[in-house]
């Protein structure tokens, strides 16, 4: 059975790999298929996607690239992500809603640049910027920014000192809903997944409540398989899993070097992602009504 990573990241978000790069190293891993999943961003797709088509037409080993996205939402106080899977990522409505979060980010960006600057740190959202083109701007380059500057020694004392959320510097930034995210992924004719629950630390009856919630909202899948999940956790997730009806997904979270010892497909080592979920994602997604313009 051949293997698929089903949440990965580019530099068009906080990834170290470039959209083709990413290609590339899924191709030499051996993978059929993984899914660009960038935080609220789907600059990296349209790239991905043609480079993988090149390669194929040109008679080379190549990869299927889902078009996805990840969201970062806000539940009772948590931060829960929803990927979006088979996205119309070409749709100019879902663009138009995108915008929304990109502008969202960018307002806590200038304010979180103004803070760390009372700290004597010679920062601003422009200089983020050139730094990192076209990529939307997280705390992960923020990290990079001190360490590569010297104003820190490592990316933990980054966060700690500066980034994490409980520092003085740090600037919430106004999210969205987790049914709010789910809804945009259906209109945008994809398949809304539940990221990585047992990182939220919700307990069983609070993530029970959360998925059963999302679940009426129109929650299609969860992460069963993640490259942090303990043997307990992956049978908790394919529970709940059975419990609601849900599809199966799951990937590495692959950053590259901006999470370090973390491999694309095999997360810390013993990750495998059955080409078999995405084959039943597949599926569901062709019973979907196709996404509008």
């Amino acid at each position: 059975m051949r293997q698929v990573d089903l949440h990965t990241h580019s530099n068009k978000s906080d990834g170290s790999y470039s959209p083709v790069e990413l290609v590339d190293y899924a191709v030499t891993k051996g993978l059929s298929a993984i899914a660009l999943t960038d935080h609220d961003t789907t600059d990296g797709l349209a790239e991905a996607i043609a480079h993988a088509k090149s390669l194929a037409l040109a008679g080379q080993p190549s990869v299927e690239v889902v078009p996805g996205i990840e969201f970062s939402t806000k539940h009772e106080e948590k931060d829960v992500h929803i990927v979006g899977l088979y996205i119309a990522y070409d749709s100019p409505g879902f663009h138009g809603k995108l915008q929304e979060f990109v502008d969202s980010r960018t307002g806590r960006n200038i304010k979180m640049c103004n803070n760390l600057r009372t700290a004597g740190i010679d920062i601003s959202y422009a200089k983020l910027q050139e730094r990192n083109p076209d990529a939307v701007i997280t705390r992960a380059h923020y990290a990079s920014f001190l360490l590569e500057e010297g104003y820190v020694k490592s990316r933990q004392d980054a966060f700690a000192q500066y980034l994490g959320d409980h520092t003085k510097y740090f600037v919430p930034r106004e999210k969205v809903t987790p049914a709010q995210a789910v809804s945009l992924i259906l209109e945008a004719g994809g398949i809304p997944i539940l990221a990585h629950p047992p990182l939220y630390h919700m307990g069983h009856e609070r993530l029970d409540s959360l998925v059963s919630s999302l679940k009426n909202a129109g929650l299609m899948g969860i992460e069963a398989l993640y490259s942090t999940y303990t043997h307990q956790d992956e049978r908790d997730m394919m529970r709940l899993a059975s419990r609601y009806d849900l599809l199966l997904s799951g990937g590495s979270d692959f950053h590259g070097a901006n999470k370090p010892n973390l491999d694309l497909g095999t997360g810390y080592g013993r990750l495998f992602v059955p080409e078999e979920f995405l084959d039943r994602l597949k599926y569901a997604r062709s019973q979907l009504t196709p996404a509008s313009s």
